[in-house]
């Protein structure tokens, strides 16, 4: 018999906030948190807007050496970690350190060091290269470090797969307590890559906004939309078997009931035109979640301004929901803070379990024209809804092919 799992902690960095709490404050205030790179000379670039964590000090979440030892990724995710576990009120002393795990991953790394170290390397004669450089790179270190800092020996994994990594490494958690690997787990993505580096190669796809206005910047869906505003962060859930949960009276936040992956194998960086690969991946988050499409009340769309992933997915959620359910409401939380590439998945999950816990949706910010060319969805536009709100889908969609889709339902007994 397959566990219930349940989310009973969060905890977010993001370009809008840097807690839960302030960063859904902002949601619902539709604040947009895009502005000027500060972090890299910006006259070296055509992008002029970026999605930067603002304020953020990581001596708040970890004592000074341990810092200098991470890079920003791993700063992220540590700090996300810290939010989460003490909003779980789990008491660590009182539990075995080998069954709690991690699945945390970054779809980039730390690559502003290795842009930094490179530099290095070509100097003659090569300069001598930070000593940790290599463990402070690496992508997995985000899971590595948490696990360290909180004492946690169980299950510790870090799925990359670009911009679907968050939602991959909840579904992967999710599935590790599902099958009794773990009782616990710290699962989402974290992301810093506002360097040089990332804008330059995101740049020559094609794939970043030019745009010089904040609310024109990024806007899924709108028939003006030209590319994403690259953003950083991260997202982090505590998952837990409900049995543990219940055994220790943890405040259960929501379910998360269903998971399911797929590949597009169809081209490097764009999604398949129909859309199929998206819509099955759905289809089976659903499916393993025992509800059916009608039982959707909102879609966290992937939604990353550019127009052949919007294109894309209005067409696989027309084609799946459009003989069922015409009327579930979809919005992208990237119109606000960004694309968070690796980090996407996790923060935009805590959105999910916010609407179902106050029972709110957020517009597609910024959003005035709809492009005719997409498939008929019903996008939130203008104010925020409040209504009821018992199961959501989270969708994320990487380079490579790879979808990812989560299902959260209200919690019940």
């Amino acid at each position: 018999m397959k566990k219930r799992v349940v989310v009973t902690g969060m905890g977010a960095i993001t370009p809008i906030g840097n807690s839960v709490e302030e960063f859904w404050k902002n949601v619902k205030k539709n604040v947009v948190g895009f502005g000027p790179i500060t972090k890299v000379d910006s006259m070296k670039h055509k992008v002029k807007l970026v999605a930067e964590v603002e304020n953020f000090d990581p001596r708040d979440y970890m004592d000074f050496k341990s810092a200098k030892r991470m890079e920003p990724f791993s700063q992220y995710a540590v700090a996300a970690s810290k939010e989460a576990l003490e909003n779980s009120g789990l008491d660590l002393e009182k539990e075995d350190p080998y069954r709690i795990g991690v699945s945390i991953g970054s779809g980039i790394g730390g690559i502003g060091l290795i842009e930094h170290e490179s530099k290095k390397v070509h100097e003659d004669p090569p300069v001598r290269l930070v000593p940790l450089s290599i463990p402070m790179m690496i992508n997995n270190m985000a899971a590595g470090n948490v696990a360290i800092r909180f004492g946690l020996m169980g299950k510790n994994i870090n799925v990359v797969t670009a911009c679907a990594t968050g939602t991959n490494c909840i579904g992967e958690a999710f599935r590790s307590i599902q099958y009794g690997e773990v009782d616990v787990m710290l699962a989402g993505g974290t992301e810093s890559t506002i360097c040089n580096l990332p804008i330059y190669g995101f740049q020559a796809l094609n794939t970043l906004s030019l745009s010089t206005d904040p609310n024109r910047a990024s806007i899924p869906f709108d028939k003006e939309r030209a590319g994403f505003v690259m953003g950083e962060g991260a997202g982090v859930l505590v998952l837990e078997s409900l049995e543990h949960a219940l055994a220790r009276n943890a405040v259960i936040l929501a379910e998360i009931a269903g998971y399911a992956s797929t590949a597009d194998a169809y081209h490097i960086t764009s999604p398949s035109d129909s859309g199929d690969g998206a819509k099955k991946a759905m289809e089976l988050a659903i499916k393993d979640a025992g509800v059916t499409p009608q039982e959707i009340d909102y879609i966290n769309a992937h939604g990353t301004s550019t127009k052949p992933n919007d294109l894309s997915e209005s067409r696989a959620i027309f084609s799946l929901f459009s003989q069922t359910n015409r009327d579930v409401k979809v919005s992208s939380t990237k119109s606000m803070i960004g694309h968070l590439l690796g980090a996407a998945g996790g923060v935009e999950a805590i959105v999910c379990i916010k609407s179902i816990l106050e029972g709110y949706i957020h517009p597609n910010v910024g959003l005035k024209v709809k492009d005719e060319e997409l498939a008929e969805i019903n996008l939130v536009v203008g104010d925020g809804l409040s209504t009821k709100v018992d199961c959501t889908l989270s969708n994320s969609f990487g380079f490579g092919g790879h979808n990812a889709c989560i299902v959260f339902k209200k919690y019940q007994q």
